[in-house]
């Protein structure tokens, strides 16, 4: 894996109370998780479209945004911190929700497709195409049909899979300062070990 640390987190989610516990809200979950483990806070900002706030790892500074567009316009508010702290693609790192992950199986990729999630599809699109950012990709389980996914995502997990996904989440955050400065690989290998 290069060695690209990480300048930029983004926690994809829907806004608003109805939505705060949704399995689809796993990333920014996350993200309000790390923030707080680090003494940081979010908060509204109109140019970035999101709750956005910025905090302190290893000497680090680490910028984070909530897009609060709705998950299907998520790059709206990606590209505008981006453009405004000149981030580039291969220096953040996308935390959401997998539904091709049981719960309990959550991994660090680099790259790829938006895999049928929305909101990373449309960061992909805002980014020029680009891909070549990090994912953490938190396990949530999938319905079992396609047709049953939008509901699905858009409810809350039962209470011991919430605990799990937690879980996954706290270990996560445990483990991030190895992503911040680009050890992937060593990342990676705890947080799969974690789940084994």
């Amino acid at each position: 894996m290069p060695d690209h640390p990480v300048k930029l987190i983004v926690g994809l989610g829907n806004p608003g109370p109805q939505h705060d516990s949704n399995r689809h809200n796993a990333g920014v979950i996350f993200l309000h998780h790390l923030c707080k483990s680090y003494g940081g806070q979010l908060r509204g900002e109109q140019k970035f479209f999101g709750e956005f706030g910025s905090i302190n790892i290893d000497g680090r500074d680490i910028k984070l945004i909530f897009p609060t567009t709705f998950m299907n316009h998520s790059g709206k508010s990606v590209s505008a911190v981006c453009k405004f702290y000149k981030i580039q693609p291969e220096n953040m790192l996308v935390a959401y929700d997998e539904i091709d992950f049981d719960v309990g199986v959550t991994r660090f990729k680099e790259g790829g497709g938006h895999g049928g999630h929305n909101g990373v599809r449309d960061i992909i699109n805002s980014i020029a195409g680009k891909r070549d950012f990090f994912r953490l990709r938190i396990g949530i389980g999938h319905p079992g049909h396609k047709s049953m996914v939008a509901n699905y995502v858009l409810s809350d997990p039962s209470r011991s899979e919430a605990a799990i996904i937690m879980a996954n989440i706290e270990d996560a955050v445990r483990i991030i300062p190895k992503a911040i400065e680009g050890s992937w690989e060593e990342a990676m290998r705890f947080l799969h070990s974690e789940q084994g």
